[in-house]
């Protein structure tokens, strides 16, 4: 398919579906844990998982909470305190919808990865490195 002068003036490559909540290393971590768990993750098992410091781990709970996107449940197991993570059904679909857009964005790199030309002979007579 032939890309024209309208297709790359429209924003074909702007991706509105790409949540800045979700794409963060740590925030994209912890969304695909609680997705694989649907009946949540306590707090030390996310922890480890992602390979993220208590407080780390707390403030990106905080952000995805206040977000809507999953829930936080405080309980007690063997007389511990224990606090539960879990997807609200909003964040499930949400994240899911950014994973769509995103598999969008490998398949479009990946396709012009393989039909551009090489960076360096691409370029017009008269155009150095700077």
């Amino acid at each position: 398919m032939s890309k024209t002068k309208d297709d790359e003036s429209s924003g074909r490559f702007a991706y509105e579906g790409l949540e800045r909540v979700f794409h963060e290393k740590a925030r994209l971590g912890i969304m695909t844990s609680l997705v694989t768990h649907p009946k949540g993750l306590v707090f030390a098992d996310l922890k480890e998982l992602c390979a993220l410091t208590d407080g780390n781990l707390s403030r990106h709970l905080q952000v995805l909470h206040e977000a809507g996107l999953l829930e936080v449940w405080k309980g007690f197991q063997q007389n511990r305190p224990q606090t539960l993570c879990r997807l609200t059904e909003e964040g499930r679909r949400r994240f899911l919808d950014y994973i769509n857009v995103l598999e969008n964005v490998v398949a479009d790199a990946l396709t012009a990865a393989k039909t551009a030309p090489t960076p360096a002979s691409s370029l017009a007579e008269g155009w150095f490195p700077a």
